[in-house]
């Protein structure tokens, strides 16, 4: 607003001018001209600037434009602006600020001026006050502007989508308020299940929707859910009669206050008693279990692989891939999901759990299945294996076959398989190179291209330095 108001608007005026300026000299004037503004400059009846005040730091093009027109100084949506400025100096009307873009060798300075004529046949100063500060401002607070109204619109895009979700899922779904359990929100589902008048659930109590027997462990299930996302489902009666519905809740927070997301499903009687002896007795085996979607991330894992993989709860490994925990990066799981695409099953499969940083990781066997559908789930129990392992006598028999290099593959590295066919290889050709000189030792060494001091070492090595009418002339 106050680029628009005239310079001179709505201030008091001084009480005695002649009295305090007539002693003013010209050095004092030039100090107030040069005070008044961030540059000044002083144009003839011409409109040519033959003098100015400026900050060579903020302005370093100034003493350029001393001797040109200040038309010529300016862009060209700027020049009407200076042209009636200058026009209304020399008439003698009343200035008001306008914003005028000065041209630089690098870019455009935005500037307000007003000028003030002096006297009649006199020069005009054009008093200037920099606006690049203000401009980055109004830029910033634009900025500002458009991303709270992207932000706003975002919200507002997933306002809608959850709406829809909530309004067209099959599942009976509330949101309660977790002080007074009045229901805030109930979707088309719920008001079907309790014949309902859609819109007539909200600011009901949730509590007097189920037989009074069961209000108490509700109020109590309600509790635990705020502080737990482990609660298995609760089974309630609706007040009305009708068959028994499996509630389940969550805790969340919004706007400092607390609610509850309560789902209701429909009670399934033995089988679900049978689903949860299941569950319980899995949660309970010594072995590890994990189940996985199809791009094997973790769903749900026992307590057992929770300790295997050293993790504080089950809540941390959920949509995690297993690959974070199971198998050498890059070989393990490829060749189990390789297994389990083509047979559906995979047996006794070697592999570590915690490979990574350097450290080989833990050895485990692991048994998995894959479940038919378009999206399927895997299911792996493991075991760990490494005292097994380190309770096995140590074996110097070398595998005597291709064969039996090959089913080494999955339960040994590749590294230690080379390694052990290195060996094989040695031992075989030792034994060939002694057949073939009848056990000469010094010949033996000759055709294999071995000092006998390497020889001998070899021998001892691989069991065979007590053959039998061995020669070592």
């Amino acid at each position: 607003m106050s680029a628009r108001k005239h310079s001179l608007q709505g201030k008091i005026p001084f009480g005695s001018p002649e009295r305090h300026f007539d002693a003013l000299g010209s050095g004092a004037a030039a100090k107030l001209a040069m005070i008044a503004g961030d540059i000044a400059l002083v144009i003839d009846e011409s409109g040519k600037i033959i003098d100015l005040a400026a900050d060579p730091d903020e302005f370093p093009d100034a003493s350029q434009w001393l001797g040109r027109d200040w038309l010529d100084t300016v862009t060209i949506e700027s020049k009407p602006k200076v042209m009636e400025m200058l026009a209304n100096a020399r008439k003698g009307v009343t200035q008001h600020w306008r914003q005028v873009n000065q041209i630089t060798a690098d870019s455009e300075v935005p500037v307000r001026f007003v000028v003030v004529n002096i006297g009649p046949g006199a020069c005009s100063i054009a008093f200037g006050r920099d606006m690049r500060d203000a401009a980055a401002l109004q830029q910033r607070v634009l900025q500002a502007q458009q991303s709270l109204e992207r932000d706003y619109l975002r919200l507002r895009q997933l306002e809608a989508r959850y709406r829809m979700l909530f309004e067209q899922t099959e599942q009976p779904v509330f949101i309660v308020d977790a002080d007074t359990f009045r229901i805030r929100e109930a979707n088309h589902a719920a008001h079907v299940l309790f014949r309902a008048r859609f819109g007539t659930l909200q600011g009901g109590k949730l509590t007097a929707m189920f037989a009074k027997p069961a209000r108490e462990s509700l109020i109590a299930y309600l509790g635990s859910a705020l502080v737990s996302n482990s609660l298995q489902p609760l089974p309630v009666e609706p007040s009305d009669g009708g068959s028994s519905v499996m509630l389940s809740a969550s805790g969340f927070r919004e706007r400092g206050g607390q609610y509850l997301l309560i789902r209701l499903l429909a009670a399934t009687g033995a089988p679900e008693q049978s689903s949860n002896a299941t569950l319980q007795v899995i949660e309970s085996m010594p072995d590890a279990f994990v189940l996985t979607d199809d791009r094997m991330q973790i769903i749900a894992a026992n307590a057992a692989f929770v300790e295997l993989v050293s993790a504080a709860s089950v809540e941390q490994l959920r949509d995690r891939p297993l690959g974070d925990f199971l198998g050498r990066p890059g070989v393990d799981l490829d060749l189990i999901d390789g297994q389990l695409t083509k047979h559906d099953l995979a047996r006794n499969v070697a592999t570590v759990v915690g490979a990574r940083d350097g450290y080989e990781g833990e050895p485990v066997e692991l048994s998995a299945v894959k479940t038919s559908g378009e999206h399927p789930h895997y299911g792996f129990v493991i075991r760990p294996i490494g005292r097994r392992l380190r309770d096995l006598p140590v074996s110097s028999d070398a595998p005597r076959s291709v064969e039996q290099l090959t089913e080494l593959v999955g339960r040994m590295s590749l590294r230690d398989i080379v390694r052990e066919s290195t060996d094989l290889i040695e031992r075989l050709c030792i034994e060939a190179a002694l057949e073939y000189t009848s056990n000469n030792r010094a010949s033996a060494a000759e055709i294999l291209g071995l000092s006998r001091q390497s020889l001998y070492s070899k021998l001892h090595r691989y069991g065979l330095g007590n053959l039998v009418d061995s020669v070592d002339t």
